[in-house]
Order: C-alpha cells, then structure tokens, then sequence
C-alpha cells in the first residue's frame, strides 16, 4: 500500500525577516518590525503621505474644492 502524504512533511520553516526601517531581525511581538520604533517610524511615513503611488493625472477640480470644504463646516 502507498504512503499517503502528510501535510507535515511539506511544512517549509518561513526565513527570519528582517526589519523594513532598519534591517534589524524583527520580533514576534512588533512584525514585521523590530521595535515600536520602527513601526512607529514607518506609521509616520504613511500619515506624511511618503507612501504613494506616483500618477501623471491631475486632481479634478471637485476633489480639490471637496477637499478645502470638509473641515470648514462649521463655520
């Protein structure tokens, strides 16, 4: 009879991955990152806007006037 195969057997042990920000082993608790520092630092980049797909198109202009009405409503 044939050995069935068992899923232990294709189980590949994942590599250590490494910090994004500084290139440091990350931790369990902090991944992908090494530190709340790291992911904190990268949590800033994100709300800066650092992270963004570059386009060629042009924002219309009811994006624009949207944008300059959203936080004067109560004015």
């Amino acid at each position: 009879m044939a050995k069935k195969n068992d899923p232990a057997d294709k189980v590949v042990p994942l590599k250590k991955s490494k910090c994004p920000t500084c290139a440091k082993p990350a931790t369990a608790k902090y991944h992908p990152f090494c530190s709340n520092r790291c992911a904190n630092m990268d949590l800033g980049r994100w709300l800066n806007g650092e992270y963004r797909i570059p386009t060629n198109e042009a924002p219309s202009d009811g994006d624009f006037a949207d944008a300059l009405t959203d936080g004067d409503e109560d004015a």
